[in-house]
């Protein structure tokens, strides 16, 4: 009865059919939280992010792009038209969980609190800056929480990860389910984890890059519960080598 549960909840958070799924989906309340935030922005994003936010807003409130195509010399109409039709046939619900998302990791980028428009922390839980980890339905979720980057893994990524794991050995829950905010799993290791090099130089990094990975894949290893990975998106890198350690993987076709 749990995996069949299960499977019926990590099918709906890939997308492949548009029932809602109490497990991921944001709430009509958080998305509209996240519209009237939309405009606290302190800084302009760019117009790749903001077309991403219209095409989602348009699949979220309409649907699929059924909207007759614009033509070549209205360059605007056109780009918002490319950027919602890209999104193809994912269902309302994802395109208001992915417009959370995106809203909250911008405010989280500026400083900003995404406590509103993101789903509420486990109770008793930490705080987390690069995640977001709920518990409902007796399963807690870690949700990797930098869609602008398509979720590439910093030092403090991998530290969360930890602690959040730590966390969810410990809870209620009986599952424990990985999955990426936007479009993207993972992409790896953010690049900026190999520059920052400390006072006390190379090795000394090295070193410290070598513990944490060593501390990072023994808590997948000793998680005491079944772990689920549900991958949403493209995976590359640490990510895709981790997946060993679940106890199962479900991957939507756009990986």
């Amino acid at each position: 009865m749990l995996a069949s549960s299960l499977l019926r909840t990590s099918v709906s958070i890939l997308g492949l059919h548009t029932a809602a799924s109490p497990l991921m989906g944001a709430t009509v309340e958080q998305f509209e939280e996240a519209k009237s935030r939309l405009s606290t922005l302190k800084k302009d994003p760019g117009n790749e992010v903001k077309l991403k936010i219209y095409a989602l807003f348009k699949q979220a409130t309409q649907g699929p792009c059924n909207a007759p195509k614009p033509g070549m010399l209205d360059f605007v109409n056109k780009a918002k038209w490319d950027a919602w039709k890209s999104l193809g046939s994912i269902s309302q619900d994802e395109a208001r969980e992915q417009y959370c998302d995106l809203i909250g990791s911008l405010l989280t980028a500026e400083g900003q609190s995404s406590a509103q428009v993101a789903a509420k922390p486990t109770g008793g839980g930490a705080a987390y800056e690069t995640l977001l980890v709920t518990t409902e339905d007796g399963i807690t979720t870690i949700k990797l929480n930098r869609p602008a980057k398509k979720n590439a893994i910093t030092t403090e990524m991998y530290n969360e990860i930890i602690a959040a794991l730590d966390q969810a050995a410990k809870d209620d829950c009986v599952i424990t389910v990985f999955t990426g905010a936007g479009d993207f799993y993972c992409s790896g290791n953010d690049l900026t984890n190999f520059t920052k090099i400390p006072e006390d130089g190379v090795e000394a990094m090295a070193r410290s890059a070598g513990d944490l990975l060593r501390r990072y894949v023994k808590a997948y290893i000793d998680f005491p519960k079944p772990l689920v990975a549900v991958v949403n998106g493209p995976a590359v890198g640490v990510s895709v080598t981790l997946l060993g350690l679940f106890d199962l993987v479900y991957a939507t076709e756009r990986v």
